[in-house]
Order: structure tokens, then sequence, then C-alpha cells
């Protein structure tokens, strides 16, 4: 571009001097060198089977050459080369966050070598290594803290701007930046298996693409292209002028129908992105516009997916909290998914947990130790039963009675120095959102919404009471969600969501696909199979990608319809001769340079 700038200066200048050969030999030049490098990009595409709106500009170039209208074509190559660049810094633009998330990936870390920190590259880390984080850093794989805490800004994956803590333990995800002290991280997965790198794969992916409407506008380049010549051809017809059709072309060159549509396709996959909420191809972000049936997995979807503290009742005398703080800090000696459960409780509760002394656990059955002090045993009913000496307290056995005819919960009793201190009440809750979410839905224009679970009957029941289902379909086997996917069709667009490998095959049946938690499913068989993955583990961000979906088909379908409607008049204009090939060309300059910023309004 800078060189055909050039080319037309110097042409202007040997204008300007007198030398009008020279200026329409300089003109001519660097329309030919543009057009020459046009006609091999056309034919290379059409080699591929495709086609665009290229051809406008190369007719109208080559037009301009014949009928000895050099600047006239000069401007045009000069337009044609600017579109493209602006649309070339348009989609950068609009690509940021998805930019931002493959430029981060780190090439190396520091492991721990018989006592010594050696960096290694990122391919030769492997489950069981220790590594040193060091602040600012990017977190290699995804592993569990091992040092007293961790402060992660998790911006990058999930678009939360605070900084999280993670105490000794934690599981985190790597992609997130150190935003504290160093800490050393225990490497639960290969580099190549970690999250960050399943996103990275997931980008690139959607990288690729290309929209159904991107495709659609390559069709209906055809006809714009027909309408095109007919106009060009009416106008020289009737006036017998040449320059008219001349006109006509440069007008029509080149089209907002190629230029907004990406534009304003790529800047709603890079909003979804900075919400945490990774698109993996156009197609995916169009069809959430025209939604009407979303069947929803129950584990880790509509609900956490783990065990949460629901309940505390202690015997009197005794705080609930203390009851929690005591069986918490046993548990820490514990791998079990409900000591873990008990511990997360602890501490968004803001308890001081102590180390446990003379930790002896019955696997499946309960854990028994020292704290504080205080024997304490903490499991089963049966388990605990079995370790007091005094007798129990009716409070607590009839809150025993209530809890255990819950479906789908669990019961955890906790004995100090043999006598029944309390009771923990567990569940998978229904996430907080969900209510909310489903609202959305439905304001959104969702007219079915289905709840597909492989539990038993009561307890799908019991989940969804209230949330407004329209039907609970349980005892599911990812082979029956597929099947009822597919029988969902009839009513129209069909999203799933799910978030483990038994629902792949309805993640892959369904029209959008939503993997949900990437720290589970990242490069795993559901991300996989899915259209869109939830990278934070919050289900009112697919509303979020719903909104941004539709604004941004919105503003793709008002760029192209005004772009066409506005050459399509400027068209019509040449043709009745009010505006000459030169003025033709800065009017669909500006046309163009208006559609592209209206399309990347996407952005905001």
């Amino acid at each position: 571009m800078p060189g055909l700038l050039l080319a037309l200066a110097a042409g202007g200048l040997a204008f300007a001097g007198g030398q009008t050969i020279l200026a329409q030999r300089l003109w001519a030049g660097a329309t030919a060198l543009v057009l020459a490098l046009l006609v091999f990009h056309i034919l290379s595409s059409l080699k591929r089977g495709e086609f665009g709106l290229d051809l406008i500009a190369a007719l109208a170039m080559g037009t301009a050459l014949l009928f000895g209208e050099n600047l006239a074509g000069g401007i045009v190559a000069l337009m044609f080369t600017g579109g493209e660049a602006l649309e070339a810094y348009a989609q950068r633009r609009a690509a940021r966050e998805m930019s931002a998330l493959l430029s981060r990936l780190p090439r190396s870390a520091a492991r721990y070598e018989n006592g010594r920190l050696t960096e290694v590259p990122l391919e030769a880390l492997r489950p069981g290594d220790r590594l040193l984080v060091r602040r600012g850093e990017v977190v290699p794989v995804d592993g569990t803290v091992e040092s007293p805490q961790a402060s992660l800004d998790q911006s990058a994956l999930t678009g939360e701007p605070l900084p999280v803590r993670h105490a000794r333990g934690a599981p985190v995800m790597s992609g997130s930046t150190n935003a504290g002290d160093a800490f050393d991280l225990l490497a639960r997965q290969a580099a190549a298996d970690s999250t960050y790198a399943g996103i990275v794969r997931l980008v690139e992916t959607a990288q690729r693409s290309r929209a159904p409407m991107v495709r659609l506008a390559d069709r209906y380049a055809l006809g714009f292209l027909a309408l095109t010549l007919a106009i060009a051809g009416a106008a020289w017809v009737f006036s017998g002028d040449p320059v008219r059709l001349l006109a006509v072309l440069v007008i029509a060159t080149p089209c907002p129908l190629i230029l907004a549509v990406p534009v304003a396709i790529i800047s709603g996959i890079s909003r979804c992105a900075g919400r945490g909420v990774l698109v993996k191809e156009g197609g995916a972000l169009e069809r959430l516009a025209a939604l009407r049936t979303v069947l929803i997995d129950k584990t880790g979807t509509l609900t956490g997916g783990r065990p949460r503290l629901v309940a505390v009742a202690a015997r009197d005398g005794l705080a609930p909290d203390e009851v929690l703080r005591l069986a918490a800090a046993l548990d820490q000696a514990s791998a079990h998914v409900v000591a873990s459960a008990l511990v997360e409780a602890a501490g968004e509760r803001g308890l001081a947990l102590p180390s446990p002394q003379q930790v002896t656990e019955e696997p499946g059955a309960g854990v028994t130790g020292i704290v504080d002090g205080h024997v304490v045993a903490v499991g089963g009913w049966d388990f605990v039963t079995a370790q007091l000496t005094a007798a129990i307290v009716p409070d607590i056995a009839a809150a025993r009675a209530e809890w255990t005819a819950r479906p789908g919960t669990v019961v955890v009793a906790v004995a100090v120095d043999g006598a029944l201190a309390g009771a923990l009440l567990l569940a998978d809750a229904v996430r907080e959102e969900a209510q909310a979410v489903l609202g959305g839905l439905r304001e959104l224009g969702v007219t079915r919404l289905i709840l597909a679970t492989g539990d038993e009957p009561a307890r799908a029941e019991a989940i969804a009471a209230g949330l407004g289902f329209d039907a609970v379909l349980s005892n599911m086997t990812p082979q029956d969600k597929a099947a009822a996917v597919a029988a969902e069709h009839a009513n129209g667009p069909v999203m799933m969501i799910g978030d483990g490998v038994n629902d792949a095959p309805a993640l892959a049946a369904a029209d959008i696909g939503v993997a949900m938690g990437v720290g589970a499913s990242a490069g795993g068989a559901s991300s996989e199979a899915a259209g869109i993955v939830i990278l934070v583990d919050r289900l009112d961000r697919l509303i979020d990608a719903m909104r941004i979906a539709r604004r941004s088909r919105a503003i793709a379908l008002q760029s192209v319809v005004a772009g066409i409607g506005l050459s399509t008049l400027g068209m019509v204009a040449a043709a009745f001769g009010l505006l000459a090939p030169v003025e033709g060309a800065l009017l669909q300059e500006a046309i163009d340079v208006a559609v592209i910023l209206n399309a990347l309004r996407a952005l905001r």
C-alpha cells in the first residue's frame, strides 16, 4: 500500500508539472500491478471453490485501464488495498482477547531437581513434579498449591478482575498469573493435558473457523455481482457513455458485505472470550441467537458438581462453627471428596485450622485423630457411634433422622472426646445463579427447558422443583441424552449444556454444545464435542454470551443492509451520470469505513 500511494502521489506531481503522459503511465502502472496480484488471488480462490466480491474490484480496475481512466483505476486500487488493510486492522482489534490468551502461553518452568531449581521446557513437565511459580509468572500446568497460600489473577481465563486466594492443597488452573509471593506447585497434569493448553487449542480452532453468515455472504456475492453488471450494462447501453459503466463498477468496489460480517462476528467472539466464554467457531455464535430448546445436565452444570456444606447441627453449649472447625481440621489429613468440602467450608467462614495429630483413617468410613488436644472422630453415623462413650444427644439424633430422609445428601457425624458433638449436612446444591439463568433463557426466546440427569427420579424432581423446567428426564445414560437432543430438533435449534465425558454424545448431537468448567474438561471429551466452553465455573456467563451473540449478529446484518443499500443507491446515481468514477471510488471508501466502524460496535 505505501508503494501504491507513492506512485499515485508521484503521478499527481507529474500531472501538476504538465507531464501528463508520465502521470498517466504512473497511475496505469500502479493499477496494473494491484490488478495482477488481485487476479492471481481470485484464481487461487476459485481453485478452492471460493467466490467473492473481489471480482468486482478486478473488473473496475481492468475497465479503468481499458478506457484510459488511469487515475480512477489508481484510486480504486488504493481504496481496495486500503479497505483490505482496514479490515485486517479491525479483525486484529476484534480478536485482541483471543490473541492475548495465545500470547500468554509460558515456554518453560522452574522445577525442583535434587534440591535445586532447574529451568525446563514446558513439554518436559510430568505429573508429580514440584515447581516454583514466581511473582508475575503464568502457572504452567494444572496442579495443587504446596505453599501455605497463593494469590492468583485468573482474569485472562474467567474475566474476574480480582485476585483469588488459594490455600494449601487447593487446585489451580494453568494460565492463571501469580499475583502474590512465589509459591510451590505440585503438577497434576502434563503441560499438553492442562487447562491452558486445552484453551489454546480451542482458541486456534476458533480463529481458523468461518461463520455460516460469512459463507452466506460469499454466496450473496454472485447475486450482487449480477446486480452490479446489470446496472453498469444498462447505464452504458442507454447513455452510450462507457465512463458511466466504469463509475458503477467503481462504486461497487469493495462491497461492505465481505467486510462487516467477519468483523462483527469476530468482535462478538472476542467479547465472549473477555467474559470467560470461549466460542470455538463463528457458527456457534450465530446459532446462539436462534435457540428454542435447552437441555441441561444436573451434576456440575445445574449444580456445583461437588458436595457443599449446607447445614450444621451442634449439641447444646457448642457453637456450630466449632463443630465445623474441629471436623475440618481433622479432615485436612484425608483426601476424600467430603473431607475436602468440609475444609473448603471452614476456609469460607474464615476458621483457622490447626494441624491434626495421630490421624487414623478407615477408608470410606471415617477419620480419628487429635485436634487441639481433643480426640475427634468424623465420618458416617455407624463409624462415629462406635467411638462414643457418652449417650447420643437427642437434638442431634433428630437432625440425623430429618437429614437422612433427604435424597442426594450426605450426613457426617462428629464426636469430640467420646461424646457426639454435632452433625454436618452436605449436598450437591443447585447453583445460586441457576434460577436467574433459567429466567434469562426464557427472556431470550427459549421455549423449552429440560433437565436431563442420570439421577433417580426422586432426586431429579427434588432438584428441579421450583426452577420452571418443562420436563425432567431421569435415569439417563449418555445415549439417552443424545437421543433426547435428537428428539427436540423438531422444536427448533437445540442447546445441550454439560460438563463431563458422559455428556459428550449429547453435546455433539446438539446444534450448540456448551461445556461447563474448563478446569475439568479442557482438552477432554466434553470440550472437544462442544462448540462453546465456559472457562469460569459460573452458569450465568452463558446469558452474557447469548446477549453478545444477538447483538453481534444484529450489528452484522445492520452493516450489510446499510452498506449494500448505500452502494446500490450510489450505483444508480452513477448510472444516471451524477457521479464520476473518481467520486464513486471516494464515496465507496467512505461507505466501507462506515460499515467497518459500525461492525466494531460489537466490541462494546
